[in-house]
């Protein structure tokens, strides 16, 4: 077992470091460029976006899932134990520099975030009360490539809410497990069959289910943890400005606090960064998919916001309480006990069950993401209905196991996975990168004329694919079909005479 996992960790390394870095990193570049640094540019139109009213069906009823709901969902996966474990992780083997690599690739990141989030909104399809969609949906009908949409979605499937979602039950146990101090081998199962039985009563309900347990979930568990940081900062005042210094200084290499090398800095930030934000990673986009919007730009520009969210504000907090708390990191352990230890030695014991109380909200707020991203896939596949439900039950099975079994082996096979899943997005996003420029200009089009941006399908001209968006109008109340395709052509006309007037 050692020789496999020992494999895996040279494998994942090689992967990341001579193929994946370079491609995460260009392509970000090329992305800011194009798009006139989109992720700064409309950082006001991100918050705008975020609470858009959702457009209705012809009954009333909202079309999907709201834009702020799949902000929640893919903020449930994004912020997770990666944030607490993954950044103490990155600062205990990287040092504080790793800390400033995962600020530059989140603000990089950020328009990769949106070229995949508005193509995904773009290429979503209809699924009974709401929407579905993600890379494997824009693959198939973007790049006409339906094997590279299996081949990602099989990826994910394996990655995600498996995986993923093991390491999250894992850290729910071991921190569980600590918090209590009983040195007992049934605690881990109890832990497990806990969280195995409450993922059960979500998942089986659905994604509405999902999305109104998110959407309660993240803004409290968000709240505490920044709270909880912002005390433990105060009460370091005096240690900002040199874990700033530290920061900056240390990401070129230069006193190094654990002895590690340039590039090895860079690696560890980049990868526990794109493991906590997803920007560019391809998952994020199945949660941007389902919302109801008028215009995939919105789409793509709330999911900007969520890596800014998780990486400038979640994962900052967590760097501040082990850098201004710890100082030394010469002896430090790795992962979630270091942060857990930078609290206890500030707050005392009572911190450390407050923590476990946030890392079982984040955690299973990412179980819950994790599985939504899967079902996406699992439907793009097969529709089968015993195939869903056998899935739910593996991955019911899956959080049980991860909650009882070391998580060193699927920590480093997660990684392998993980990088071979944000290359096929990344190869994806960059060839329709194309289609994505000119739904942002279109978009900005609209605004400069003081509208609330709306998109139809007849905008882009020679794009197929699209099954959506053919009369996805800012309309409430209940409309038959004929009166919506009427009001959807007179809506068309206008646009194109507003156009070509402006023109």
């Amino acid at each position: 077992m050692d020789a496999v996992n020992e494999w895996l960790l040279t494998w994942g390394d090689n992967l990341w470091t001579w193929i994946v870095l370079p491609v995460v990193v260009l392509l970000g570049i090329y992305f800011t460029v194009r798009s006139g640094v989109v992720q700064f540019r409309l950082v006001p139109e991100m918050f705008r976006t975020l609470t858009d009213k959702t457009p209705r069906n012809e009954s009333g009823e909202p079309q999907s899932v709201s834009a702020f709901q799949a902000f929640t969902m893919s903020a449930a996966s994004r912020v997770g134990v990666g944030n607490i474990a993954g950044v103490g992780t990155a600062i205990a083997v990287g040092g504080p520099g790793a800390v400033f690599w995962m600020w530059l690739m989140a603000f990089i990141g950020g328009a990769s975030s949106f070229i995949e989030s508005s193509l995904a909104q773009l290429f979503k399809v209809r699924d009974k009360d709401s929407f579905r969609g993600g890379p494997a949906y824009y693959m198939e009908r973007g790049l006409k490539a339906r094997w590279l949409g299996v081949w990602f979605a099989i990826i994910l499937i394996v990655c995600f809410p498996f995986a993923f979602s093991s390491l999250q039950a894992n850290t729910i146990s071991a921190t569980v497990t600590a918090t209590v101090g009983a040195d007992s081998a049934w605690l881990p199962w109890g832990v497990g069959l806990g969280i195995a039985v409450l993922t059960g009563l979500v998942v089986f309900g659905g994604v509405r289910r999902i999305a109104s347990v998110t959407q309660f979930l993240v803004p409290i568990m968000a709240l505490a943890y920044l709270l909880l940081g912002i005390v433990v900062v105060a009460l370091h005042v005096d240690r900002i400005g040199p874990v700033f210094v530290e920061i900056f200084t240390q990401a070129w290499g230069f006193n190094e606090v654990v002895g590690a090398a340039f590039g090895y800095i860079v690696l560890t930030g980049v990868k526990r960064g794109m493991f906590s934000n997803e920007a560019g990673l391809g998952s994020a986009p199945n949660a941007g998919a389902s919302a109801a919007v008028t215009h995939p730009v919105k789409q793509g520009l709330v999911q900007t916001l969520g890596v800014y969210f998780d990486t400038f504000l979640v994962c900052s907090i967590t760097a501040f309480i082990i850098l201004v708390s710890v100082p030394d990191l010469g002896s430090a352990t790795r992962g979630i006990g270091l942060t857990q230890g930078a609290l206890v030695s500030t707050l005392g014991d009572w911190s450390s069950i407050a923590l476990s109380v946030i890392v079982f909200l984040l955690a299973f707020s990412s179980i819950l993401g994790n599985y939504y991203y899967g079902e996406s896939n699992i439907e793009f596949i097969t529709t089968r209905p015993w195939v869903l439900n056998a899935y739910r039950i593996l991955v019911v099975v899956a959080v049980l196991a991860g909650s009882v079994v070391g998580a060193d082996l699927v920590w480093n096979f997660a990684d392998g996975v993980m990088g071979l899943m944000a290359l096929t997005n990344l190869i994806a996003i960059g060839l329709l990168s194309g289609i994505a420029f000119k739904l942002l200009s279109d978009y900005t089009h609209q605004r400069r004329q003081g509208r609330d941006p709306v998109f139809t399908r007849d905008r882009l001209a020679g794009v197929t694919g699209i099954e959506c968006w053919e009369d996805e109008l800012s309309v409430t109340g209940p409309l038959d079909l004929p009166t919506r395709q009427h009001q959807a052509a007179k809506h068309r006309d206008h646009l194109h005479q507003q156009d070509e007037r402006s023109d």
